[in-house]
């Protein structure tokens, strides 16, 4: 990691900025892909599988005997993980639901939302590195809550066309039965287009490379998608207070994520940073995705700064996907975050929790945009309808205002829309 001891302000944008890589092969390769699977349908999908996973497909749908067999498979102790897990995610996403409220503006004039589950979604789950089960549950137990008609999965096969055995069994848990073996560009490309197999959604959900990351934003014009999501991150803020090995331990699980992502420390205490580095070097020792994670390193910066009250600025500006505050006064802290995609209080809020079973949604903004952009929730799978009713004396009370409102822009048939209700309404 990077030291960057007391920078200036000036500074900070350059301190904030993410790895930077390039991705013109990657455009050219993501969009002759687009364009190959919205052309070629399940041919296309077949021979970019072949060219990009080395995997020969036959049925592109998982058969129910499949579902069946990896049931069995799975161990016992982690189909109860997965159920605590799927429990405690579905407690904190079923209370999102929104009630409807009816407010009266004016008098005779009644206004209210109602939430609508959008019909057809398409979930992606990762599965290059590690099949990355939990986000099964991260966007199928919102999708069921919020009573969307058609969820469909799509994750890369392995090397003999199989489906993670764990995914399956997540995907069955959650009331998935529609999964499909394909993954990366070629499968955002297939539920945006639609082809003969895989059906064409309303809105795209999950994380993924800089493939999967760049089909979706370049699908994002003719279908929705959840939100820009690149590289996983982790900001820590510390103090004293810290354990460096529980700093260290936090950093090592984001930066295992894959070589592009990036960790941060910022402290007020050289010290802090002295004892995480040798934790780092101790514990990295034992981990099996030490490649991985040391290029991430390479990637990471730790910053001194000269108090809390900077480290807070410098930690908004960054606007981390998750943030851990691991300082004495956290809950205080908390409320002077205003940029992060998922906050983790206090010396025992491990980042892992978040992951995989708190309840939370891990599927979040990255890259900074936790600035503008919220994580996935109960929200992100339903559209919020509005609906308006005007009675006789509603249009008598408001009709004059949108009169002159409509004049005022010289918008006739809008003002006349409203003069020929109230002439009926006044018997003239």
């Amino acid at each position: 990691m990077e030291l960057i001891r007391y920078p200036k302000q000036e500074d900070w944008a350059e301190i904030v900025q993410r790895p930077i890589f390039d991705t013109k092969g990657v455009e050219k390769i993501v969009r002759n892909t687009l364009q190959g699977v919205k052309a070629g349908g399940d041919e296309a999908l077949r021979n970019f599988t072949r060219a990009f996973d080395k995997v020969e497909l036959g049925e592109l749908a998982v058969s129910d005997a499949e579902f069946g067999e990896a049931e069995q498979r799975v161990p016992k102790e982690l189909k109860t993980a997965i159920q605590i897990a799927k429990t405690n995610i579905e407690k904190f996403h079923a209370v999102q639901r929104e009630e409807i409220q009816k407010i009266e503006t004016s008098a005779g004039v009644f206004c209210w939302r109602r939430s609508v589950a959008i019909e057809k979604v398409g979930l992606y789950v990762p599965a290059g590195t590690a099949p990355l089960f939990s986000t099964v549950l991260m966007l199928g137990v919102p999708a069921k809550i919020a009573g969307c008609k058609e969820i469909i999965l799509c994750s890369p096969p392995d090397a003999d066309g199989k489906i993670s055995d764990t995914i399956l069994y997540c995907a069955q848990a959650c009331g998935i039965n529609r999964v499909f073996r394909v993954g990366g560009a070629q499968a955002i490309a297939a539920m945006a287009y639609g082809t003969q197999t895989i059906p064409r959604v309303d809105k795209i959900f999950g994380p993924g490379n800089q493939f999967v990351t760049f089909a979706k934003q370049l699908v994002s014009t003719q279908v929705a998608i959840d939100m820009p999501a690149g590289p996983s991150e982790v900001a820590i803020l510390a103090d004293d207070s810290c354990d460096p090995a529980f700093v260290a331990a936090d950093l090592l699980s984001q930066a295992e994520h894959g070589s592009d992502s990036q960790v941060l420390l910022v402290t007020t205490n050289e010290k802090v940073i002295a004892e995480t580095t040798a934790e780092i070097e101790r514990q990295i020792a034992l981990l099996s995705r030490r490649k991985i994670i040391e290029k991430s390193l390479a990637n990471s910066k730790a910053v001194l700064v000269h108090d809390l009250e900077a480290g807070v600025e410098l930690i908004n500006k960054y606007a981390a996907e998750h943030l851990i505050l691991a300082v004495e006064n956290a809950d205080e802290i908390a409320g002077q975050i205003i940029n992060a995609g998922s906050v983790f209080l206090g010396h025992y809020s491990c980042e892992s929790a978040g992951d995989y079973a708190s309840g939370t949604n891990h599927t979040l903004p990255t890259g900074g945009f936790a600035r503008g952009f919220s994580g996935v929730s109960l929200d992100s799978f339903v559209k919020k309808i509005t609906f308006q009713k005007l009675t006789a004396e509603g249009i008598r009370n408001l009709g004059p205002t949108i009169e002159y409102m409509a004049a005022a822009e010289g918008l006739d048939a809008h003002k006349a829309a409203i003069s020929v209700r109230l002439e009926e309404i006044n018997g003239l």
